[in-house]
């Protein structure tokens, strides 16, 4: 079983069930054009590293909870969220937040309890693993809405990835304690001020990435690095995987070519410098856009968001790890599906 939690690198339509913003969904063409031939919900042109992790592990694209014809939960769930952050403030009343995220799979898990007995389904729990990627929103809203928490001081900085930190922590424990679950899976924040939406929020740096960002991103990676190494030590039988989505989409952008790629900076589909402005679709703030002619040559589908080529390779390194446990460690996913 897998049970998947975040925002929108991992949602898969949830938010087309949400009186939301526009901002916050991706049910308009032109996403979702090269796999599916229609828009799913996925900020994508196509799969997200979730639907290649469900290929991976021999499960079926697991559905959007908020579905509503879904009500089979043997395979997992996913309660991911586009906007979504562990804090309850982050777009509030658009999305998804990470608390409401766990009280869906509460409710799923007593279903579950009434339909299989409290053995079967503490054995299910037990041995599913639960995805997370979550924080991103936390950090960029900041940027994207000029908060007041930006022109704070640095021991505030701090206590704001504390915050975003110590929310992401209690959700673990709870799903640890009434859920059962032993094994996790976490990929952290990538180098925020590269991502095509940001970088052009300054546009005198001339291209340069915005180190602001991604300085919070960077003291939100090594607090949660030290998380999960404490909660290990702490909980027993608890085995996590941490893929390091910072330093893998930074080589990417690098050296896109050796990843089957060309352009590791530039988004597929946007409008301005990079295509940076948020503008894919036509349906946001900003109508005018462009599209490029082979998404599969970018890292970047639209301002935020990976391709699907690119979500393929990134889910690849997740599954599979690599030699050194540089990117993943200190398990990988295949890893941890397959232990006991």
């Amino acid at each position: 079983m897998l049970f998947i939690f975040g925002d929108s690198y991992l949602d898969v339509g949830n938010n087309n069930y949400l009186n939301t913003s526009t901002l916050n969904q991706a049910n308009f063409w032109p996403y979702g054009e090269t796999f599916f031939g229609f828009p799913t919900g996925r900020f994508s042109d196509g799969r997200l590293i979730s639907d290649f992790i469900c290929e991976y592990a021999g499960l079926p694209l697991i559905q959007p909870y908020l579905h509503p014809w879904t009500h089979e939960w043997s395979v997992g769930a996913n309660f991911a969220s586009a906007g979504a952050g562990a804090l309850v403030g982050t777009f509030q009343g658009y999305v998804i937040d990470l608390r409401t995220q766990l009280g869906f799979f509460k409710k799923m898990e007593t279903q579950l309890r009434q339909e299989l007995g409290d053995e079967e389904a503490e054995g299910r729990l037990s041995q599913a693993v639960y995805l997370f990627s979550i924080g991103t929103n936390d950090y960029t809203s900041l940027f994207l809405t000029n908060s007041s928490h930006l022109h704070s001081t640095s021991t505030s900085r701090l206590d704001y990835v504390g915050m975003v930190v110590g929310n992401v922590t209690s959700i673990i424990q709870e799903i640890y304690e009434r859920g059962g679950g032993r094994k996790f899976a976490f990929l952290n924040l990538p180098p925020l001020g590269c991502l095509p939406g940001i970088r052009v929020l300054r546009p005198e740096a001339k291209g340069s990435c915005l180190e602001e960002a991604s300085l919070l991103a960077n003291l939100h990676n090594q607090a949660l690095s030290w998380l999960l190494a404490k909660l290990e030590d702490k909980l027993q039988g608890f085995k996590y995987s941490l893929f390091d989505t910072n330093t893998f989409l930074r080589q990417m952008m690098d050296h896109p070519s050796k990843y089957a790629l060309s352009e590791g900076r530039v988004a597929c589909c946007g409008t301005g410098e990079f295509r940076g402005v948020y503008s894919c679709g036509g349906k946001r703030i900003v109508k005018d856009f462009k599209l490029c002619d082979d998404p599969s040559q970018n890292l970047f589908w639209d301002s935020y968001h990976p391709t699907e080529a690119a979500n393929e390779v990134i889910a690849d390194r997740i599954w599979n790890g690599d030699p050194d446990h540089l990117i993943v460690r200190p398990y990988s996913l295949k890893q941890l599906f397959s232990t006991r």
